[in-house]
């Protein structure tokens, strides 16, 4: 019944297995990809043609992780796998960035690609399966497909990269100073196509040479799917690439002089409309036969490229009159608005962030449910991209996979600096609202989020700038690395490659690519020129941080303490009785942990200071010879209680009560009365001894007893 082929290979510590012909065998492709006990089925399928009149590729990932691959049940009140994870989406970009542009040029069907983790390990990350699934179903589906692809992982530790490292090596990196990378690389047989990192302060050299391990270390992938697609590839689709060679020349014809024109000018708006109307010419310069044409949209992109892409590479000169290392100026703002906990306003040429930082406590942690179980995040950052930012009408919805992509970015590049929760205990969020955009918003983002935070007096170890590079690429090998991008370089460009970092290295790094991969001299040129950018960028950031800020009055303040685990159940009480007292009377938010860490939070100084002390009298044991103050909860004939030490009461004996005898305790004393007592000691039965003769019950302060004479 099944025609199953097999390919395994010894990769890393683990095996890697393919294999196809044994289920969803109504797909063009699917491929298992099991790496230890990781399993991935990627399914591909493509139409045979393409829908009337669509000018783009229509290319669709998903990367599904179900439940049950680790052996769990999902949470929620459905208790079945909803809306993707941000994980889940996150992986999927992953996956469609390397081989959206391996896709033969002209190619417009739609295709489809189906990732599922099947199992999970808990060792082996599913994301690079996926990845290597995926990239083994297109390659035997007979789609026009310039692949394969293979992906890895790389750490780095004590100076050497390790591959493939575990999942629970990569899990809270910032948390483990053994770990200082989190890179993702993707590429064919000759060239790289996709880097994505989490790095803490890498050298330019280091995480140069870890995209060269990567990319070494997936060659053996490459050759096992050649192996796989040898034995089982399908005949290969009947596609050839439209030729629109005269409808081009029209175009051109019709439309270089006031297409040039147009790209010459400097204010996007003005450079926007110029483009339109020369669009407008071009198409009433056009017989109907050719404004029908499938192939116009390609035709004009092509004129639009050759036009900006030529120019640059020529005369080293920009449509906007940059040269190709020159950053757009910059403008930086922070404490813009009043309410905030902190707020930075960061401007570069037509792009801009208002990037605002809420400060919260324990409870305003991001709960997250995975498959490698669950825990909570305490630095978030969300990124917001409306219409109005270009200039366009639109509908407002939740946020797309770009915006997720754009702020998981933001987020690798900021949670290097963060102060670990141990010095500063509060959840941070960050939110960039963009609110206008001409290239490179994600960095935007970064740099309003990292001067944002320090608005807020987040004590962040560095500021964190960041900047996009772009290439144009020509057929006869001539380039230029262009730094800052504006939209229409990313969007006519062969690179979108960014670059986040402080002073003393990178913190993130992101590139995708529109070709078939660049070299490591590409490469390190780009890294090179950003650094200069990053540089100037945070020189000009510097300028508007004055000092230290003052943490904003309307942020909490969190103090915390360590209580002895065999104390946490006298701080709850029975059914939480004591913690809501304490937060009822004190007024301020109280969170303790398993392991006896208490965040007690209140932008009143006050009602910190009053939780703290009813914490402390509940876990602290009383000092011998301390003075105390107390307040009489009963009188009994020898003696009065008094309650002096949270909850805890002692013996005031009728003798300890003044220099004098009394009749009965009474005399001196009423329930309820403030006192104050010294400590004396506890008797044979573990009682507690009191005294308040010792003790100036108007200073407070020990009454020393005067000698007698001889």
């Amino acid at each position: 019944m099944f025609d199953v082929t097999t390919k395994s290979m010894q990769w890393g510590e683990e095996t890697l297995t393919l294999e196809t012909g044994k289920v969803a065998r109504q797909a063009d492709g699917c491929v298992i990809a099991t790496l230890g006990e990781t399993s991935v089925m990627a399914a591909v399928t493509f139409a045979k043609a393409p829908k009337p009149g669509q000018d783009f590729f229509p290319l669709t990932v998903h990367y599904q992780e179900k439940y049950y691959a680790a052996g769990k049940v999902p949470g929620g009140f459905f208790k079945r796998e909803a809306r993707p994870t941000e994980k889940e989406t996150l992986t999927a970009r992953l996956i469609d960035r390397p081989i959206r542009p391996l896709f033969v040029p002209g190619f417009k069907n739609e295709v489809l690609v189906m990732c599922t983790v099947l199992s999970h390990d808990l060792v082996n990350d599913p994301d690079m399966v996926a990845m290597i699934a995926a990239s083994a179903a297109l390659t035997i589906s007979g789609a026009p497909f310039m692949g394969p692809i293979a992906a890895a992982r790389v750490g780095f530790e004590e100076g050497e990269y390790v591959l493939n490292p575990t999942v629970d090596d990569m899990h809270v990196l910032r948390n483990n100073p053994d770990q200082r990378l989190d890179l993702v690389v993707a590429g064919t047989k000759d060239a790289v196509m996709m880097v994505e990192s989490e790095a803490y302060e890498l050298s330019e050299a280091e995480m140069l040479g870890a995209v060269k391990f990567a990319h070494e270390s997936i060659q053996p992938v490459i050759d096992l799917i050649i192996d796989l697609a040898e034995d089982t590839a399908k005949e290969p689709f009947d596609f050839q690439p439209p030729e629109y060679g005269d409808l081009y020349d029209a175009v051109k014809a019709a439309g270089e002089t006031d297409m040039r024109a147009a790209f010459a000018l400097t204010d996007k708006q003005e450079r926007t409309a110029a483009v339109s109307a020369a669009r407008a010419v071009v198409k009433d310069a056009l017989t109907e036969d050719q404004l029908a044409d499938a192939n116009l949209g390609s035709a004009m992109k092509k004129l639009e490229a050759g036009i900006l892409r030529g120019d640059v590479v020529k005369t080293g000169k920009r449509i906007d009159g940059r040269g190709t290392a020159d950053i757009r100026g910059i403008e930086c703002q922070t404490g813009l608005l009043p309410r905030t906990h902190g707020s930075a306003l960061f401007t570069r040429g037509e792009t801009q962030g208002l990037v605002v930082t809420t400060l919260g406590t324990g409870d305003d942690e991001q709960m997250i449910d995975a498959l490698t179980g669950t825990y909570r995040s305490n630095f978030l950052l969300h990124y917001n991209f409306p219409p109005y930012s270009v200039g366009e009408v639109g509908r407002v919805m939740g946020p797309g996979r770009r915006e997720i992509g754009h702020g998981k970015l933001a987020w690798r590049a900021l949670q290097a600096v963060l102060p670990a929760a141990t010095d500063f205990p509060y959840t941070v969020r960050v939110v960039s609202e963009i609110t206008e955009s001409n290239g490179s918003s994600s960095m935007a983002s970064v740099c309003g989020g990292s001067l944002s935070m320090m608005d807020a007096g987040v004590p962040l170890t560095s500021a964190v700038a960041g900047v996009a590079m772009g290439l144009i690429l020509e057929n006869d090998g001539s380039y230029a690395i262009l730094s800052d991008i504006l939209g229409d370089e990313d969007h006519l460009g062969d690179m979108d490659f960014k670059v986040a970092g402080t002073e003393n290295g990178i913190t993130s790094l992101q590139m995708d690519i529109k070709v078939a991969g660049i070299t490591p001299e590409i490469m390190e040129k780009a890294l090179a020129q950003a650094k200069d950018g990053r540089m100037h960028i945070l020189g000009e950031m510097n300028k508007a941080l004055t000092g230290a800020a003052d943490f904003s009055i309307h942020a909490p303040r969190i103090e915390t303490m360590q209580v002895p685990t065999d104390k946490i159940r006298e701080v709850i009480g029975s059914g939480g009785k004591v913690i809501r007292e304490i937060v009822e009377v004190s007024g301020a938010k109280v969170d303790i942990n398993d392991e006896g860490i208490i965040k007690i939070a209140s932008p009143n100084g006050e009602a910190i200071k009053k939780a703290y002390d009813m914490i402390y009298s509940i876990v602290a044991e009383p000092e011998v010879n301390k003075i105390y103050d107390g307040k009489v909860v009963k009188i009994v004939d020898f003696g009065a209680f008094v309650n002096f030490f949270g909850k805890r009461d002692g013996l005031v004996h009728v003798s300890q009560i003044e220099n004098r005898r009394l009749n009965h305790p009474s005399d001196v004393l009423k329930e309820g009365q403030d006192v104050k007592v010294k400590l004396l000691g506890f008797d044979d039965r573990g009682k507690v001894r009191l005294s308040m003769k010792v003790v100036d019950q108007e200073t407070g302060e020990e009454v020393v007893a005067e000698k007698k004479e001889d």
